[in-house]
């Protein structure tokens, strides 16, 4: 799935965008590259990617956490080392905060990030609430890409339910991501899929892309 060697996730808050880079990072680390993933989510503390460090850790991908990440001081600072994403020859996931509001912080790299060649994948998910409609979803989409100064080069389908989701669940989601893909003139790169729900969808969805819950909510 992962086709350039440096890759933004974004996408509303909730949809699933932060267990879905974790999963791509593992992916890539799982095939020997080296990896580095950053945490860019100054917004929303309770689902940040670098809260899962001793995954990743396990797993020898490089994780560049917010400062006074996995403290008591929750200020809004990202690491001077989120320089260092721009110059590496690893390959490298951005996790960004959700929505516009997320995305701002890509704003102030607008110069770093024009001179890379990147995908920004924009990760929706048709059960959450304000992109429940192809429509809304687009919407959200060129908010991002206005106040983060940077283009989605594709669109990454991650409805789910949580522990509710089933094969159903999945495949009512198509055309909607279906049609945010038309709508945005982007490719739908994949569907991601829980990996105990891939036997059943097989052969029914194309690109599919298997994911395992590395996310849990504070009250699971």
């Amino acid at each position: 799935m992962i086709k350039k060697r440096f890759t933004i996730i974004c996408g509303h808050y909730g949809c699933g965008k932060t267990n879905l880079a974790l999963n791509l990072a593992s992916t890539l680390a799982q095939e020997g590259k080296n990896v580095v993933m950053a945490d860019m989510d100054l917004v929303n503390p309770y689902f940040r990617s670098s809260d899962y460090q001793k995954e990743t850790d396990e797993r020898g991908i490089r994780m560049i956490a917010p400062v006074f990440a996995h403290s008591n001081v929750d200020v809004p600072s990202l690491s001077p080392e989120i320089y260092t994403t721009f110059t590496t020859k690893d390959y490298v996931i951005l996790d960004v905060g959700g929505d516009d509001v997320g995305a701002t912080v890509l704003g102030r790299f607008h110069q770093q990030l024009e001179a890379l060649d990147y995908d920004m994948f924009y990760v929706v998910n048709c059960y959450r609430n304000m992109t429940m409609t192809p429509e809304e979803a687009v919407e959200l989409l060129r908010e991002i890409e206005w106040t983060s100064r940077c283009h989605a080069t594709a669109i990454v389908n991650n409805s789910h339910l949580k522990d509710e989701t089933t094969a159903d669940t999945v495949m009512n989601s198509m055309n909607f991501a279906e049609r945010v893909a038309k709508l945005t003139g982007l490719p739908l790169a994949a569907t991601a899929v829980r990996e105990d729900l891939m036997p059943e969808l097989a052969g029914k969805i194309e690109k599919m892309y298997p994911v395992s819950v590395m996310v849990k909510t504070i009250w699971d």
